[in-house]
C-alpha cells in the first residue's frame, strides 16, 4: 500500500512540477515598473508612457511552451499582446501569437505568423470563439522537427508543416527564446489602424499564470549543430515529441482545425492574391496551412 501511495505521490509531483513560477523561467526585459505581481498572477501594464515585456532565461529547441493569459478587458483598441518564440539575428526564426485589441463588444482577433530564416509575411487571423478577457485561456506553441502547431485551449488553430522534401526551409536549427509583451500598435492593430488607442481607458492590463516549458534547453555557448544534436532523439535518449504519434494531428485535432478555419478565420495570407499574385509555395503543399 505504501508503495502504491509513493507512486501516486510521485506522479502527482511530476504533474505539479510542470507548472512553474514566472521567475523560475522568465525575467523582465523592459519596463520593470509596469509589472504587477499578485501571488501566482503576473500582470503587464500598458499606459501612455510604456508597455512591458519579458523573456525566458534560457533558449530551447523543440518541445511545448504554454501560458495561461487573460487579455485586456473593455475597450482594448490599438493594443497588442504578444506571446512568441524567436531566435536571434537577421535570419531568425519566429512563431507568433499576437492578440489584437478591439472596441468594446467587438471580437478579439488573434494573428499568427511564422518567420523562417528572417522571412515572415505568413499572417493568419481569426476571431476567437470565446471572450478572452473574461477568464484565463491556454495558448500553446508546440514545435517538433516535423511541424509547428499553434493551439488555443488545446484546439489547433494553425499547423506549419516541415516541407523540406519540397525544397522549402523549415525552422529546426536555431534555438529560440520565449517572449511576451504588451504595447501600443494603433497604427495597424485595430481595423487596419482606423481605430486608435483611447488612453482615457489606460492602464491596459494583460494577466498571466501557469507558465510551462516542456522543451529541450540549449546552453548559451553551444553551436547550432551541437544544439540540434542534443535536442534530437537518438538510441540513448528519446524525446516525447519525436514519437510517431506526435508527427501529425490526430483525426479529432484535424476536425478541430477544419472547424476553426471554416468558422473563425478572417484572413489567410495564402488566399491574399493582392499581396501574393503567385500563391506562396508552402500554401500549395500544406494540407492544413
Amino acid at each position: 500500500m505504501s508503495k502504491m501511495l509513493g507512486l501516486f505521490v510521485g506522479l502527482l509531483l511530476v504533474g505539479l512540477a510542470a507548472s512553474a513560477k514566472f521567475d523560475e523561467l522568465f525575467q523582465p526585459s523592459w519596463a520593470m515598473d509596469h509589472f504587477i505581481h499578485e501571488g501566482e498572477l503576473l500582470k503587464l501594464k500598458l499606459d501612455s508612457y510604456s508597455g512591458a515585456g519579458f523573456a525566458s532565461k534560457s533558449k530551447y529547441m523543440f518541445g511545448k511552451v504554454t501560458i495561461q493569459l487573460k487579455l485586456v478587458e473593455g475597450d482594448s483598441a490599438g493594443t497588442v499582446t504578444a506571446f512568441y518564440m524567436s531566435s536571434d539575428g537577421p535570419n531568425h526564426n519566429e512563431f507568433d501569437f499576437e492578440f489584437l485589441g478591439n472596441t468594446t463588444g467587438e471580437p478579439y482577433s488573434v494573428q499568427t505568423n511564422v518567420y523562417v530564416n528572417g522571412v515572415g509575411n505568413r499572417e493568419q487571423r481569426l476571431n476567437l470563439w470565446f471572450d478572452p478577457t473574461k477568464d484565463f485561456h491556454t495558448y500553446t506553441i508546440f514545435w517538433t522537427q516535423r511541424q509547428v502547431i499553434f493551439q488555443v485551449d488545446e484546439t489547433p488553430i494553425r499547423v506549419h508543416t516541415n516541407l523540406e522534401h519540397k525544397g522549402l526551409p523549415f525552422p529546426k536549427d536555431q534555438a529560440m527564446g520565449v517572449y511576451s509583451s504588451i504595447w501600443n500598435a494603433d497604427d495597424w492593430a485595430t481595423q487596419g489602424g482606423r481605430v486608435k488607442t483611447d488612453w482615457s481607458h489606460a492602464p491596459f492590463i494583460a494577466a498571466y499564470k501557469d507558465f510551462k516549458i516542456d522543451a529541450c534547453e540549449c546552453p548559451g555557448p553551444m553551436t547550432s549543430a551541437d544544439n540540434a544534436k542534443k535536442c534530437s532523439s537518438s538510441e540513448d535518449k528519446k524525446y516525447w515529441w519525436d514519437e510517431p504519434t506526435m508527427s501529425e494531428l490526430t483525426l479529432h485535432q484535424s476536425h478541430q482545425l477544419m472547424w476553426v478555419r471554416a468558422n473563425h478565420m478572417v484572413y489567410d495570407y495564402c488566399t491574399d492574391t493582392a499581396r501574393f499574385p503567385v500563391t506562396p509555395a508552402e500554401c500549395v503543399h500544406h494540407r492544413h496551412h
